[in-house]
């Protein structure tokens, strides 16, 4: 068996990340981010960043993963980005706020796992056990409410298949082993196609702009405002990446007075630090 390396896990369970520039494009100069929308003291997203000057944040239903998202907890400004073992990211130009959530201490939570551990650790809180789930590379589906019961993956060569142990799971620290095993056999090429596609104009809390494949990539719409007189929508982005790393939230490379905050009307092309993404690659789950 060959040992998962970065988001390469067994050769028919490769869980493709790629995560490794801007597509060949040359890197993009820091953003600071505004001030002027900014809250340095605020403790959630929603309390740290401010929209701009006549928007207003949409305001999602109760216990929603919209909601859910906006009320993240962040690290103190200027808390720089770490690596799953504790070493500093190698860029720490990307991000406008780090996320305080654990990254774990094997590579294993990169992009398109970051986006999986947010909507998991939801739905887990509201006890919507059912749920979730997430396919494998290979198109296994791994229910949550099954790995709850004690059944366990094997994997035998190009086969998986549950199997019934004696020791029902339902801890926190059973939820996280699960997690881990997901992120270790899943990666972009599964979740895009997972997910489901969708129009820019329609864009919500939650959406996934996603490339599946090698290279790929992922990241998730984190917070929306919305211009009342107008209808233009302003939106923020978090992220993890390669090698695992404290999931964290974007500046906008192409916008220095709008950054975090980037606008939907971004043409053909959504620019990120560290990937562009063209705007058929919205998802949602």
């Amino acid at each position: 068996m060959i040992k998962p390396i970065f988001c390469f896990a067994i050769p028919f369970l490769q869980a493709i990340c790629g995560c490794q520039s801007n597509q060949g494009k040359p890197e993009l100069a820091a953003v600071a981010v505004s001030r002027q929308i900014e809250n340095t003291d605020g403790a959630t997203l929603a309390l740290r960043f401010v929209p701009p000057a006549g928007f207003v944040r949409l305001s999602p239903p109760d216990n929603s993963f919209g909601q859910y998202l906006q009320n993240l907890p962040l690290k103190p400004a200027d808390f720089p980005v770490h690596l799953y073992n504790g070493q500093l990211k190698a860029r720490q130009s990307v991000h406008a706020a780090v996320v305080d959530i654990d990254t774990g201490d094997r590579d294993l939570q990169q992009c398109a796992d970051a986006v999986m551990r947010l909507r998991a650790e939801h739905l887990f809180a509201q006890k919507k056990y059912d749920q979730i789930h997430f396919n494998l590379t290979n198109g296994f589906k791994m229910d949550y409410a099954k790995w709850r019961q004690g059944y366990r993956v094997r994997v035998d060569g190009n086969k998986t298949e549950w199997y019934a142990t004696d020791s029902p799971s339902i801890s926190y620290d059973s939820f996280r082993k699960y997690l881990d095993f997901v992120f270790m056999y899943a990666g972009t090429l599964s979740l895009s196609k997972e997910l489901k596609s969708k129009a820019v104009k329609d864009l919500a809390i939650g959406d996934v702009f996603i490339q599946g494949g090698s290279p790929g990539h992922a990241v998730i719409v984190v917070d929306i405002a919305v211009n009342g007189s107008t209808g233009e929508k302003v939106f923020l982005l978090a992220q993890s990446y390669m090698p695992a790393q404290e999931i964290h939230v974007l500046v906008n490379p192409m916008m220095a007075g709008l950054s975090p905050w980037y606008n939907a009307d971004f043409g053909e092309e959504l620019v990120t630090p560290e990937w562009t993404f063209r705007r058929e690659m919205l998802k949602s789950f």
